[in-house]
């Protein structure tokens, strides 16, 4: 939400596919996501830039391995570092900044298969309550663009807008969104 805040157009433009695919103001339903392929784009944007959870948790290596021509000793721990994957200039353009577009042509996923965006994991311990966040989350998002019109609490200008984030075991943002409803 706060990114759709900070770059208007983009919101505007997810509420545009809002109202030419199931109609002004109108819930969103489960059946309709998966019509919705800008706000998938926009979810998937939004995992890769601000991932909740940064380092996966931590895997133990079962026999030594070669990797990028490092040995990575038998039962050593490994962190992945989900975040800077998701913003590394090598695999994306521009990763710092929100670019929803660049998933249109884009099979890349985040439901584990795709190892350049690997907000909830990967493999046998990949995050169980997947399936009900992606579900959830662009029912939710969706619904709330749908029905209400935004706007920044205290006269902010959306350019203005602080995105700084605090980590921890997960990402939050420093100063929370305040924002304000209008009903459409």
């Amino acid at each position: 939400m706060a990114e759709l805040l900070k770059n208007p157009q983009i919101l505007e433009k997810a509420q545009e596919e809002l109202a030419d695919l199931i109609g002004k103001g109108k819930l969103v339903e489960e059946a309709d996501v998966a019509k919705l392929l800008y706000l998938q784009c926009i979810v998937k944007e939004t995992l890769r830039i601000h991932i909740p959870v940064p380092f996966l948790i931590p895997r133990k290596v079962e026999e030594d391995v070669e990797i990028c021509g490092y040995i990575v000793p038998k039962n050593s721990q490994v962190l992945v570092n989900a975040w800077a994957i998701g913003c590394d200039s090598n695999i994306w353009d521009d990763p710092l900044v929100f670019k929803p577009e660049r998933f249109l042509e884009s099979e890349v996923d985040f439901r584990g298969q795709d190892f350049e965006l690997i907000p909830f994991g990967a493999g046998r311990r990949i995050c169980p309550a997947l399936p009900l966040a992606e579900r959830m989350i662009l029912v939710v998002l969706g619904s709330l663009i749908n029905k209400f019109n935004w706007k920044l609490d205290g006269g902010i200008d959306p350019k203005d807008l602080n995105m700084d984030e605090k980590f921890g075991l997960t990402s939050l943002k420093a100063q929370p969104l305040r924002a304000i409803p209008i009903p459409l």
